[in-house]
């Protein structure tokens, strides 16, 4: 279908005031009598708190309070928690500490830097017990426990299987294995999460805060203030990026709105770059594989065994919802049925795991991609070929999985067909070939395919769990559209939202198409949470989906009040009118209509040239669930349909690595994605462009690393290193447009695709470029040490030949 806006390359609505910096921050939020929170953390990794004294800190001048995990657990529930019920946490440490950052004390002064000052002043005294942070150790029956009240370290342990495997191995012809880690790393957003909580004097906590899904969440964060829902009202801020770090970032509001209900004042405390990396809660996924997979003669895959190890840290405020998100697209793109896959969550003296680009999924394709070039390379078929051998067909779509989710449609081999013709491997194959006889250079060349789910359904969050507390089955998105008395646009949007995923360009785009208006004449605004319908928020690229399945849904019922009120002015029937460019008209006579102006000035201001039972005014509300899910099977069968609406990516990659430095430099990177009907591409590239490179971190440079002793190594950006311009490529981007039969204009999802399948891509090229000294990549981030280590065994290997 053509349309008139969507597709079209726009410039975003929300980029003026960004680039002349008038976005704001919650940092640069300021209300009458404000005071400022600081956050000691602890030094040790695992100990009992014997005593905070803050006698020294009280008496500094400008500090008001000093609060303790004893006023917490005194005055506050736990934190809003979503895994096991015995792994307690609270905005500061109760009782003991479990990891090195973890917040002990929060000082309030009338400055940021009074309340750091304070912070220096306080003492703890510590009662040191063995640190956790091996997480095949932690699972030993001698190990230390990190909460005694739940008896293990293992805070889930499930294996689940598909089909039979053993007999899909026992047909196999060739069985590959690999041990594989993928290390910790995080988004790390422009702006830190931050709120700011404002006492009222109806007895209604404000809290101003960054979090993405306040409007589906607050009422848990009134739980855990141990207010009634109707009296905290949320206020979003938004700005700064998140890249899933803010997708549920509760603990920095709910800190917030207990020291100012303490102090009977606002206070703002926003995390310092310190507090993000160390204590965000928002740490990515740290996993640990024995992992193989089976394969006939011709290359086709026969089954997938898989047993992780998943280092979770020391709480689990989203389950194993990481593993659900795996599960969502357990085969990729690939038509094998027999799948077995055992996890074990272990708790560890480290920083929690949380949302961040992938939420788990991106680590699954990974080694899904991981096997199958190994299985390529034993079997002498190129990587494209095997690939092309296993695709789901177009012809197979709607398809369901192993596990019981389904894609909704594809069409792999024309998104691999694209990104070969954009790429031309035989000259690149050629090339490699004489860079290497003729003058050494070591030139590798990876591809690599994935799956992109979007558009979550709740049932995921408990579709793993034997008995779920909560089975929600509710994940929506609700927009109020309005049409002011002059016939101009205001779009309200019922949930926060960065504006990385561009929501307001989306929404802006969707109005435009649906009634012929210039897109930037629309003004998006932010509802809080005393106001929002029902909203889950951006999270799972679902965001552009719902938001657009929304804006349309209440288009419809105001096309509707419009057509029904031109139909009663000029006399003719609603089937006979059309809304076409801003105007009601006649279909056989366009001369003779009305504008959206006209029809405004009725709808507000002349009540009785209305049709007869219709209400003045031009507003409506609608709340969009989700397109396409099913329940879970009552037997555990299978997970039902819970994230269907399924892109998919082909990225190839050329790089040179230096032998002897182990630095690779890229040459060449094509990424074709196919996200569906496309709103607006120049949005869509960022994302690519944006999720590639943090995948090419995640690949080479970024690790939040701890050693042995759970002492925290990488606590500022010397140490955390994040890709810059210069170390990202000069992506060339492709399209494939296979419209979803599920969605509102046949969207998908296309906000995590990059950073899904740059990893497995790099990966592989960085194998092929070393190949002759036995190269291998089994540890993300794979670091130049690795690289140089493998180069000299293997030319030891050849010299001792």
């Amino acid at each position: 279908m053509t349309y008139a806006y969507i597709g079209k390359d726009r410039r975003r609505v929300e980029d003026p005031r960004l680039l002349v910096g008038r976005g704001g921050y919650i940092a640069d939020l300021r209300l009458p009598g404000m005071l400022h929170a600081a956050i000691l953390r602890s030094p040790v990794p695992h100990a009992r708190i014997r005593s905070v004294d803050a006698t020294e800190a009280l008496r500094l001048p400008g500090v008001v309070a000093v609060l303790t995990g004893e006023d917490c657990k005194a005055k506050l529930n736990p934190c809003m928690n979503f895994g096991p019920a015995t792994i307690a946490q609270y905005p500061l440490a109760v009782d003991k500490v479990r990891y090195v950052g973890e917040a002990v004390a929060a000082v309030v002064a009338e400055n940021r830097y009074l309340a750091e000052d304070g912070v220096d002043l306080l003492e703890v005294d510590y009662e040191t017990l063995p640190p956790v942070t091996d997480p095949m150790a932690a699972m030993e029956p001698e190990s230390a426990l990190l909460h005694e009240e739940h008896g293990s370290n293992i805070g889930y342990e499930r294996t689940f299987e598909f089909g039979d495997v053993n007999a899909a191995f026992a047909g196999a012809d060739l069985v590959v294995e690999d041990t594989l880690h993928w290390g910790r790393s995080a988004g790390v957003p422009m702006e830190t999460t931050g709120a700011v909580a404002q006492p009222g004097f109806n007895g209604v906590l404000e809290i101003y805060c960054n979090s993405l899904n306040f409007s589906y969440f607050s009422f848990l964060i009134a739980a855990t203030l141990r207010i009634p829902s109707n009296k905290l009202t949320m206020k979003p801020v938004p700005a700064g990026g998140s890249f899933g770090s803010k997708l549920a970032a509760h603990k920095v509001p709910t800190l917030a709105g207990f020291l100012a209900l303490q102090v009977g004042r606002p206070v703002s405390y926003v995390e310092d770059r310190l507090d993000n990396l160390m204590n965000s809660d928002h740490h990515g996924c740290d996993r640990f594989y024995e992992a193989r997979m089976g394969f006939r003669a011709d290359g086709t895959i026969t089954g997938l065994d898989i047993d992780v190890v998943d280092d979770y840290g020391a709480y689990m405020q989203f389950g194993v919802g990481h593993h659900g998100n795996a599960f969502s697209q357990v085969v990729g793109p690939y038509r094998f049925r027999d799948v077995r896959y055992r996890i074990r969550a272990v708790l560890t003296d480290k920083c929690q795991q949380g949302a961040y680009r992938g939420f788990g999924s991106e680590v699954h394709n990974w080694v899904l991609e991981r096997l199958v070039d190994q299985g390529a390379a034993r079997l002498g078929l190129a990587p494209e070929e095997i690939r092309r051998c296993n695709f789901i067909q177009p012809d197979q779509f709607p398809y369901t999985i192993p596990g019981g989710n389904l894609y909704d449609s594809g069409d792999y081999p024309a998104v691999l067909d694209k990104a070969l013709s954009m790429i031309d491997l035989n000259k690149w194959r050629a090339e490699q070939k004489r860079l290497r006889e003729e003058e050494g250079r070591h030139i590798g060349i990876g591809l690599a395919t994935t799956q992109e789910r979007s558009v979550f359904s709740s049932t995921e969050f408990w579709s793993m769990v034997e008995k779920p507390v909560l089975p929600v089955t509710s994940s929506p998105e609700s927009a109020t559209v309005t049409i002011d008395p002059t016939g101009q646009f205001q779009l309200l949007l019922h949930c926060q939202s960065m504006w990385g995923n561009s929501p307001e360009t989306v929404g802006a785009t969707v109005l435009a198409e649906e009634f012929g208006i210039p897109p930037e004449s629309v003004n998006v605004r932010y509802a809080d949470s005393a106001h929002a319908l029902p909203s889950t928020g951006p999270g799972g690229s679902r965001y552009t989906v719902m938001v657009a399945g929304a804006i349309r849904g209440a288009s419809r019922k105001l096309r509707k009040k419009l057509i029904d009120i031109a139909a009663h002015t000029l006399e003719e029937a609603p089937e006979d009118l059309e809304l076409v460019d801003a105007r009601v008209q006649v279909r056989d006579a366009p001369e003779t209509g009305l504008t959206l102006a006209e029809l405004a000035a009725t709808a507000y201001f002349f009540a009785l040239s209305l049709p007869e039972g219709m209400t003045s005014g031009l507003e409506e509300s609608y709340t969009y669930d989700h397109p396409y899910t099913t329940l879970p099977a009552p037997d555990g069968s299978d997970f039902g349909v819970f994230y269907p609406i399924m892109g998919h990516a082909c990225h190839i990659v050329v790089l040179e690595v230096d032998p002897d430095t182990g630095i690779p430099s890229f040459l060449d990177y094509v990424a074709v994605h196919d996200a569906g009907t496309i709103v607006n591409p120049r949005s869509l590239g960022g994302h690519v462009t944006g999720g590639a490179t943090q995948g090419i971190g995640t690949t080479l440079y970024e690790e939040l690393a701890y050693d042995e002793d759970g002492q925290f190594q990488s606590s500022t950006f010397r140490d955390y290193l994040i890709p810059t311009a210069n170390e990202a490529p000069a992506f060339r981007i492709g399209h494939v447009q296979t419209p979803s039969p599920f969605t509102e204009y046949g969207i998908k999802g296309g906000g995590e695709g990059g950073r899904m399948v740059a990893p497995a891509a790099v990966s592989a090229a960085i194998d092929d470029a070393l190949r002759e000294y036995g190269m291998r990549v089994r540890r993300l981030p794979v670091k130049p040490a690795d690289i140089v280590a493998t180069v000299r065994a293997g030319r030891s290997a050849e010299g001792a030949v």
